[in-house]
């Protein structure tokens, strides 16, 4: 009996060690991606596809745990607990500290998410903005209708288990580089059905310290709800936050 025990006990020791290697075998599981996403204004329904399409797309299999505001007020108090900043807001960001905040965020080689309005020219006395972390911007747009959207960089993480081409209804931004902001590279371009000129769809801004992606498409339901712009901003937040894209 006594040697049934001790046999049993080193049983249980074994098993004991071999739980806890297995155990420490195992990766960690990766911390959710804090997302701040501002939104807001005019032309678009921003709760319907930024607040509630996006931050679904976002939040699915714990990616990121998202922070949603059309206040851009309080874009201050919130920004030091984010990781990436998402903004899709088409109201301006008028206060001086959250302007030079922004810009420090993004000097701290944190990153940054311009979608949709955001690549606009859109802020007369903020022309930093555009010229340093956008690159350019967008003046004008196509009537709403049908493009093709072609991946242009293949390698580059962004665009990673994207389509070569796919197609949507949405604004066709004339988003246009200035030769004396930030340059941008360009990973992917939208043309329309009835025309021969291209312009960038997404693309990366070198910014030197920060990691910034625009994204020019994001007007509605024919954007937010297909599979590729959902893989789209889902590689743009684990881009901009300095992870690997899985």
């Amino acid at each position: 009996m006594f040697r049934f025990i001790q046999k049993l006990a080193l049983l249980c020791t074994v098993i004991a060690l071999v739980a806890g290697q297995a155990a420490a075998n195992i990766p960690p599981a990766k911390k959710p991606i804090r997302v701040l996403m501002v939104g807001g204004g005019s032309s678009h329904d921003f709760d319907r596809w930024y607040k509630g399409e996006d931050v679904a797309t976002l939040q699915k299999d714990g990616l990121a745990v998202v922070t949603y505001t059309s206040d851009p007020s309080t874009i201050l108090s919130q920004l030091p607990n984010a990781d990436v900043l998402f903004l899709a807001n088409n109201q301006p960001i008028a206060d001086e500290a959250t302007r030079k905040a922004i810009f420090a965020f993004a000097d701290a080689g944190k990153g940054l998410i311009l979608a949709h309005p955001a690549i606009w020219y859109n802020w007369k006395d903020w022309p930093e903005y555009n010229e340093k972390l956008v690159g350019g911007g967008s003046k004008g747009h196509d009537k709403y209708g049908p493009f093709d959207v072609t991946i242009t960089n293949k390698k580059h993480p962004l665009t990673k288990g994207l389509p070569a081409t796919f197609h949507l209804d949405d604004e066709l931004y004339y988003f246009k580089t200035d030769p004396a902001a930030t340059p941008i590279e360009v990973l992917a371009t939208g043309k329309a059905t009835t025309s021969e000129n291209t312009y960038p769809s997404l693309f990366v801004v070198k910014y030197p310290k920060g990691r910034i992606v625009g994204i020019a498409l994001g007007h509605d339901a024919a954007s937010h709800t297909i599979e590729p712009y959902k893989k789209l901003i889902r590689n743009a937040v684990q881009w901009a936050a300095n992870l690997s894209v899985d």
